[in-house]
């Protein structure tokens, strides 16, 4: 698939805004009304967004924000007020594959958290590689507040960023917390002013995008996968994916220009 016009993307979409800038897709959810309020249409055009930078040669990184007040103040309780067992297990199963299938992209991901992230749209932000946050952002998984657990992974990514017993904490009280205290407990990379936010994720994209892109990718999957086995077998999975480097052009050339003192002009080969 070939460069992605702007023009093109945006029209694709009635409920998120999906751009490609330069090396960059943006996918912004649009439903400011609602505080971007996560429903099926939502997650079926993230869905579809994810798809179009999984087969796009042109986007290199992937930011995610959300318009107006929130990142996205939770799943749509509306959509979850009717559902009964079965239903809820379907809503359930949507959701999570839907962030697993952004988790597994393999070009980076920066969740730009730009003001509620609740529910489903803390669930989204901890789907993504990287979480900036703005100062006035606020985290929580107040689900128990309504008589639901979370229902897209926040039970089992959450533990993985901050440790079960923070986890227990704030699953359980179904409590808010501030940015700072989310950058404090090691669920935010950095937290930094409204205005400088969208810059601030531009930043870190172009830091990563300028490195070889092979590299990014399995440098990306050995962290994603490995975490989730024991150490000798996750040793194991770098060691084969730091060989696989040395049967690229990008690790020739990257070590070619190391040597002669110029920049790299990658190619993803």
């Amino acid at each position: 698939m070939g460069c992605i016009t702007e023009r093109k993307v945006k029209n694709m979409f009635q409920s998120i805004i999906f751009e490609e800038k330069g090396q960059i897709g943006f996918l912004t959810i649009n439903k400011p009304d609602v505080l971007n309020a996560l429903d099926a249409q939502v997650l079926e055009e993230i869905d579809q967004a994810v798809s179009l930078a999984e087969k796009s040669e042109e986007i290199k990184a992937m930011i995610i924000t959300g318009e107006g007040r929130a990142f996205a103040a939770g799943a749509d309780i509306g959509t979850q007020s009717v559902l009964d067992l079965e239903g809820g297990r379907n809503w359930g199963r949507n959701g999570s594959a839907v962030f697993r299938k952004l988790e597994l992209l393999a070009i980076p991901t920066i969740a730009a958290v730009n003001g509620f992230a609740l529910g489903g749209g803390c669930e989204l932000a901890m789907a993504c590689d990287m979480i900036l946050a703005s100062s006035k952002a606020k985290f929580g998984q107040p689900e128990v507040s309504l008589g639901i657990t979370p229902g897209f992974s926040g039970t089992q990514r959450l533990p993985r960023l901050v440790g079960k017993a923070k986890a227990m904490e704030l699953i359980l009280s179904g409590d808010m917390i501030k940015a700072e205290e989310a950058l404090k407990i090691g669920l935010v990379n950095q937290v930094v002013e409204p205005e400088e936010l969208l810059d601030a994720a531009v930043s870190l994209a172009k830091r990563i995008i300028k490195n070889g892109p092979l590299a990014v990718k399995y440098a990306k999957a050995a962290i994603n996968r490995g975490t989730e086995m024991d150490l000798d077998s996750a040793i194991s999975l770098e060691n084969e994916l730091f060989a696989m480097c040395f049967a690229t052009e990008d690790q020739k050339e990257g070590m070619q220009a190391f040597l002669e003192k110029r920049d790299a002009a990658f190619q993803g080969k």
